[in-house]
């Protein structure tokens, strides 16, 4: 989409009023005569109050007899190429916290609050017996023997409530039925 400012409006508006509609953008008309004077092209994103995105160029105008006039600004959207710019670069930092859990040297698991087991590392695989595949149809509880259920249970209710736990010492069921004792680290990702 490309937007030139060729409004009958604008005839003998100062420059300066049409940034207004910009968020932290205040030089346009510094930047003009930069252009003007270098005769080198300016692009610059510029982001609108209602939180649009538009790349800014600025160019000498020349005439057909290679004259220089003035300025002309164009305005191209890309309010949809700055949210996939963001999308991506969340999508690096989820790639390389998944790396980090994936190499670990601490079994890592991640549950929903209903106990569903929605991630399960290597090093769990190794712990514990289940395969990954296994273990994302489990429930937590499936780990928890029998004699510590209750206390278990209290300590998931407190994480549902978004309250952080202190490190504590517990002991969990490996898939060969023997008790594997663990020192336990929660943290309540959001709800």
């Amino acid at each position: 989409m490309f937007l030139i400012f060729s409004h009958m409006t604008d005839v003998g508006r100062p420059l300066g009023h049409i940034v207004s509609n910009l968020v932290g953008y205040d030089h346009l008309v510094e930047d003009i005569k930069d252009v003007l004077t270098s005769l080198i092209p300016k692009e610059i994103e510029v982001q609108t109050q209602n939180c649009s995105w538009y790349l800014m160029r600025i160019m000498p105008y020349r005439t057909l007899e290679n004259s220089i006039m003035g300025a002309v600004i164009t305005l191209i959207d890309i309010t949809k190429m700055r949210q996939m710019k963001e999308i991506l670069k969340d999508s690096d930092s989820i790639r390389r916290l998944a790396l980090v859990v994936h190499d670990s040297n601490d079994a890592i698991t991640l549950q929903d609050f209903k106990g569903h087991i929605l991630a399960w590392n290597p090093k769990a695989e190794i712990m514990y017996g289940w395969s990954e595949e296994e273990a994302l149809t489990m429930n937590i509880s499936n780990l928890v023997p029998e004699s510590r259920k209750e206390e278990e249970l209290a300590r998931l209710n407190k994480l549902i409530r978004t309250e952080v736990l202190e490190p504590y010492r517990t002991q969990w069921l490996a898939k060969d039925g023997h008790i594997v004792k663990v020192w336990l680290d929660s943290y309540p990702l959001g709800k």
